[in-house]
C-alpha cells in the first residue's frame, strides 16, 4: 500500500486520462452513494472505468458505478466521478486523494463534492440536501491525513490553511439556486469517520455535542487535498437517514441508496444552477 505518491506518478495518470478525452474539463464533480444518476445529465459523455486507470482507487461499494464521465453540463466541461474510493475499502489515505491531484493537473479549479450522510442534527430529514459550511476532520486529528509524507511543493504549501475550506461565494450561489427552486437546503458541519461501521447512539450524541450536523465516511480527505492546491470547493451532503441519537432505529446502506433516489433531482437542480452561474 503506497503511503504517498510522487508528482511523476500523478502526471503519468493525468496523461493517460488526457489522451482519452476530447474536452478540457473546467469543473470536477464527485458523486456519493446513491447519487450516481446525476451523471446521466452529462451531454456528449465519454466514460473511463476506474479499473483502467493506474493507482486510481476503484469503488467496491454498491451505489458507486466506478467510472469517470467527461462531457458538458450547462455549457461547462465537467469531469464527473461516478463513485469514489474510501479509506475503509483498504486504500491508503493518500490514494483516496489521487483523483483530486489528477483534477489539479488537468487544470480544474472548481470542485463540487457530494456525499450521502447520516443526520446528526435531529432537525434534519432524509431526502434533503445540506450545504457543508465546515467540517470536523476526526481522521486527520488522529493522524490519517492525505498530505502526510513529502510535500508536493509544486502544488501547495507544507501547512495549508483550512479556515475557509468551503468556498463562501459558491455557498452563497448554492443558497440562491436552492431558494429560486424552492429546495429546502440545510446547512451545517460535516464530520468524517473512518467507517465502515455505522455510528452507535453514543457516537452520535458525542458528535452532536462537539458541533456536527451530519456524518459520513468521505469528502474531508478530498477537500484537504483540493484546498492544498487552492481549488475552490462546494460541498453538499445528501441526508440519508434520521438522527438515531437514542438507538431506536437501525441504519442500513439500503436506506442510504433509497434516500439517493429522492436526493438526485434536488442535487441535479442545485449543481446545474451553480454551473450555469459560474
Amino acid at each position: 500500500m503506497k503511503e504517498y505518491f510522487e508528482l511523476t506518478e500523478i502526471d503519468q495518470l493525468t496523461g493517460i486520462i488526457r489522451s482519452q478525452i476530447s474536452r478540457q474539463p473546467q469543473v470536477g464533480v464527485i458523486l456519493g452513494s446513491g447519487l450516481g444518476a446525476l451523471a446521466d445529465a452529462v451531454e456528449g459523455a465519454e466514460y473511463l472505468p476506474y479499473q483502467n486507470l493506474p493507482n486510481w482507487p476503484v469503488s467496491t461499494v454498491q451505489g458507486h458505478q466506478g467510472r469517470l464521465v467527461v462531457g458538458a453540463l450547462e455549457g461547462k466541461n465537467v469531469l464527473v466521478m461516478q463513485g469514489r474510493g474510501h479509506y475503509y475499502e483498504g486504500y491508503s489515505i493518500a490514494q483516496v486523494g489521487v483523483p483530486i491531484r489528477v483534477m489539479q493537473r488537468l487544470g480544474i479549479q472548481v470542485l463540487i463534492i457530494t456525499n450521502a450522510a447520516g443526520a446528526v442534527n435531529p432537525d434534519f430529514n432524509p431526502g434533503d440536501p445540506m450545504l457543508i459550511t465546515d467540517h470536523l476532520n476526526l481522521l486527520g486529528m488522529a493522524g490519517v491525513n492525505p498530505l502526510r509524507g513529502p510535500n508536493l511543493d509544486e502544488l501547495g504549501p507544507r501547512f495549508p490553511d483550512m479556515s475557509q475550506a468551503y468556498d463562501r461565494d459558491l455557498g452563497d450561489l448554492a443558497r440562491r439556486i436552492a431558494a429560486e427552486a424552492h429546495i429546502h437546503l440545510n446547512e451545517g458541519v460535516y464530520v468524517c469517520l473512518a467507517g465502515p461501521s455505522f455510528e452507535t447512539p453514543a457516537d452520535l450524541r458525542f458528535l452532536r455535542m462537539v458541533g456536527a450536523d451530519a456524518v459520513g465516511m468521505s469528502t474531508v480527505p478530498e477537500v484537504i487535498v483540493a484546498r492544498h492546491a487552492g481549488q475552490r470547493v462546494l460541498g453538499i451532503s445528501g441526508i440519508s437517514n434520521k438522527a438515531n441519537l437514542d438507538g431506536s432505529s437501525i441504519t442500513t446502506h439500503t436506506e442510504v441508496l433509497e434516500a439517493g433516489q429522492v436526493l438526485v433531482p434536488k442535487l441535479v437542480t442545485l449543481i446545474r444552477g451553480v454551473l450555469r452561474n459560474l
